[in-house]
């Protein structure tokens, strides 16, 4: 349980964050958790439908679910704290999973599936490079699972037992931020949650992936109006210092419309109509993904070697201190601007917790300062090689 006093607002914050993402399922059970980011709006035998005694409270509230895991929030006036508390702390122990509820739900999540991944341009590209990228990891399929019919064949008890083993105080986390003295809101959070019983068995360990050796490739068409060419590396945790390094050297090549990529690709040789590069921030080793969606007139052949020579160029050490200041800045102010919202502050709070080292909520923004070039060029020989890349051509048909 972590508690923030916020003297500058008027509201209060509740995030309670469950450490159960895609990575806690089984191949063969995927678009679990995903699930109960559904099924844990449907409420209670003592509350039927969550939102009505939020709303009554003047609130709002919503949830997230990804890799790693799940996050539930509520802001309210700070007056109304106890709502929140009450009702997070009845589904965490009183979730109505009946026939009626999961049969619903589970057609809610089975139609996402399909709207968004299987029947829309560029649906499954994401799903296709992790399964790429991955081959023990439960980071091979995304949030959604690796197909629907994972979550139109599960049973009551499948869905009743995943309840029990990760909706519980063990894999809780609490945080509350509000202008209310933090013994107080400590007292308030225990006469909520203190009683609720910890069951549900030990949660399995999670499967390290394997040291990429070799390049993988992977080629596909689909009815697209154009390729797109998605270039994937293995990097470090959230905890290491790569995650740092990675995150600047992405802002270096595609942070705003000034950025390398844009200017470079876009604008000047106007090979690509977009180009992007990103890190996806995961706890355990992730993936830096450098990718762009050709424009008509540009082969597949000289899209990938553009992407490569960006690459070399960071590796190169071609990096000015402007650019490098500018991406330290932005990352800083970014972080001062998310620290203005009630509800970021206890989210933060939260995440923070789970990796094990909440100190580094108020040192990010020195160890980004702390960067230098070389660091980066480091990252990059180390990270953009041949044998560490996995490329997805995304080819439109002919």
């Amino acid at each position: 349980m972590l508690v923030n006093r916020d003297r500058a607002s008027k509201l209060a914050a509740i995030s309670i964050l469950y450490k159960v993402g895609a990575r806690n399922e089984q191949a063969d059970k995927t678009g679990f958790a995903h699930l109960f980011e559904h099924l844990m709006f449907r409420g209670t035998k003592e509350v039927p439908d969550f939102d009505i005694p939020v709303q009554m409270a003047s609130g709002e509230n919503n949830a997230f679910t990804n890799n790693d895991y799940t996050n539930f929030y509520i802001t309210l006036p700070k007056e109304n704290l106890s709502t929140a508390l009450w009702l997070e702390s009845d589904r965490m122990m009183n979730l109505d999973i009946s026939e009626e509820a999961c049969r619903t739900e589970k057609q809610v999540v089975i139609e996402e599936f399909k709207q968004r991944f299987l029947n829309q341009p560029y649906g499954d590209e994401q799903l296709l490079l992790r399964d790429l990228c991955y081959k023990e990891h439960p980071y091979r399929w995304s949030t959604i699972g690796i197909s629907p019919e994972h979550i139109e064949r599960a049973t009551l008890d499948d869905i009743r037992a995943f309840y029990a083993l990760h909706y519980r105080p063990s894999q809780a986390i609490l945080a509350i931020s509000a202008d209310i003295d933090e013994e107080e809101m400590i007292r308030m959070a225990t006469e909520y949650f203190e009683e609720i019983p910890d069951g549900g068995g030990d949660t399995a360990p999670i499967t390290a992936e394997p040291i990429q050796r070799e390049p993988r490739r992977m080629e596909v068409e689909r009815d697209v109006p154009a390729t797109d060419i998605t270039i994937a590396f293995h990097m470090g945790d959230r905890l290491s210092r790569d995650f740092f390094l990675g995150d600047l050297a992405s802002d270096l090549l595609a942070g705003g419309e000034s950025s390398r990529l844009i200017n470079r690709l876009v604008k000047e040789r106007g090979l690509f109509s977009s180009v992007n590069a990103y890190i996806l921030g995961s706890l355990d080793p992730g993936l830096f993904i450098i990718k762009g969606r050709l424009m008509p007139s540009t082969t597949e052949a000289e899209a990938e070697a553009a992407l490569w020579n960006e690459l070399h160029d960071i590796e190169q050490g071609n990096i000015t201190n402007y650019e490098l200041e500018k991406v330290k800045n932005k990352f800083e102010a970014n972080m001062l601007m998310g620290e203005i919202n009630v509800m970021n502050k206890a989210m933060n709070l939260c995440f923070y917790a789970m990796t094990g080292d909440l100190d580094l909520i108020n040192e990010e923004a020195n160890i980004f300062r702390s960067i230098t070039r070389e660091e980066v060029m480091d990252f990059a020989r180390r990270t953009f090689q041949q044998s560490n890349s996995s490329t997805l051509i995304y080819r439109a048909k002919r």
